[in-house]
């Protein structure tokens, strides 16, 4: 009789590697090792002779880049979506999707199971297993590290030992490092100095995609870009897929010093983390989009917009990306972008987007009107009536308080 199949979401790391013998020590399965390709780029070296060495029947790499540049990031870039003022949802964005793929394999392998390494205190477990569990409810979720009883390695050491034991040498020393996390949008740093938030960052030693500004180019450079409906379309003059603009601005963003920031954020289990996130071309298309935008979009739409903007952020924060609200919220926004078309330039200097003009077809901006002339659609002497009524409830409030103080 052939064993139950297990499909581990494999990194390559130490933690998955260590994770390969114990799913087979503990629960005899058969473990399908599943990398999900999101631009990690060369951190996907080896992958299949060291899952191999380490136990498992079957490696995937799946690509995914496109599909999470034109299903997953875009839509984050079309809403605005921001996660509490300043992280651009790297990490977050890429979670559903790789949910999905590891829920392809297992069906595809006849899995009983789906395994992460994600902990017990982040916010990655959480955006695994809602994943999951809204597409394929009928499949059992592991997690070692919360499962304390039989999971007992709690540092890297004790996984390099568990490794030897189990005839698995492998390239990992115990030297701790930042915990980091990487795709085509962003790579995010926690750990050693940054778990003190009295600590300045050493970006000598964590910067993987860039510069500080400070050591940027003493010269700025101009960037075009052009948008159809919301979405990118070239880059200074040159067409190219959503997933090739991002590679090229994540050199050129990096290059210049560019989306660099510092957070405590409130993760979804309630604690506050510390992390340093290097998002260069991801800064630059959000900012390149809304310069555009601000063009194009009506007052009380780019209000609301602004609004539910915050709110997919959240939704996607949290891992609830395949919820009917995110759709609903999606399909809102899917229309505001239908005259988000036209070009944008700007100049990226020392940590900087300095905008350098914005056109579009559709644009709401009026020249003769913003003109201190008088254009035909304006005649000043309607602003007296506009702003008598438009001021009543305040004039009214204050004489009945008048009358009331007089008495």
């Amino acid at each position: 009789m052939s064993k139950e199949k297990v499909v581990l979401a494999y990194s390559g790391g130490l933690d998955t590697t260590a994770i390969i013998p114990w799913l087979k020590e503990n629960f005899d399965y058969d473990v399908i090792c599943c990398c999900i390709d999101c631009g990690q780029g060369e951190e996907l070296d080896g992958l299949e002779e060291r899952a191999k060495l380490s136990g498992a029947s079957k490696l995937y790499i799946e690509n995914i880049i496109d599909e999470f540049s034109d299903d997953y990031i875009m839509p984050c870039v079309k809403a605005g979506a921001v996660y509490e003022n300043k992280y651009l949802l790297g990490t977050s964005m890429a979670r559903p999707v790789i949910a999905k793929k590891l829920v392809e394999v297992a069906r595809k392998e006849g899995a009983v199971a789906i395994c992460h390494g994600a902990t017990g205190k982040g916010n990655d477990q959480i955006r695994f297993e809602l994943g999951i569990k809204a597409l394929a409810p009928d499949i059992k979720i592991i997690a070692p590290w919360r499962m304390t009883d039989i999971w007992t390695m709690q540092s890297r050491e004790e996984e390099i030992e568990y490794c030897k034991e189990h005839g698995i040498d492998l390239p990992f020393d115990a030297k701790h490092s930042y915990s980091r996390d990487r795709n085509l949008w962003h790579i995010s740093h926690e750990g050693l100095e940054l778990e003190d938030p009295a600590n300045e960052p050493n970006y000598d030693d964590l910067l993987v995609l860039g510069v500080t500004p400070e050591k940027a180019p003493e010269e700025g450079e101009y960037v075009t870009m052009t948008f159809e409906a919301g979405v990118p379309k070239t880059l200074n003059g040159k067409e190219m897929k959503v997933s090739d603009i991002i590679t090229e601005l994540n050199t050129l963003g990096g290059k210049h010093g560019i989306g660099i920031i510092d957070i405590v954020e409130n993760r979804v289990v309630g604690m506050k983390s510390r992390g340093v996130y290097e998002t260069p071309g991801g800064t630059i298309l959000m900012a390149a989009h809304e310069q555009l935008e601000e063009l194009v979009l009506d007052r009380a739409t780019y209000e609301v917009k602004k609004d539910l903007g915050n709110k997919f952020a959240q939704i996607v924060y949290e891992g609830k990306w395949f919820t009917p609200l995110r759709e609903a919220i999606q399909a809102f926004i899917d229309v505001t972008q239908q005259y988000v078309t036209g070009e944008v330039k700007f100049k990226l200097y020392k940590g900087n987007i300095i905008k350098a003009g914005e056109t579009s077809p559709y644009s709401l901006y009026s020249e003769s009107l913003a003109s201190f002339t008088t254009g035909e659609l304006y005649d000043h002497h309607d602003a007296e009536g506009f702003i008598n009524l438009f001021g009543l409830p305040l004039k009214v409030r204050a004489m009945k308080m008048q009358e009331v103080n007089d008495k």
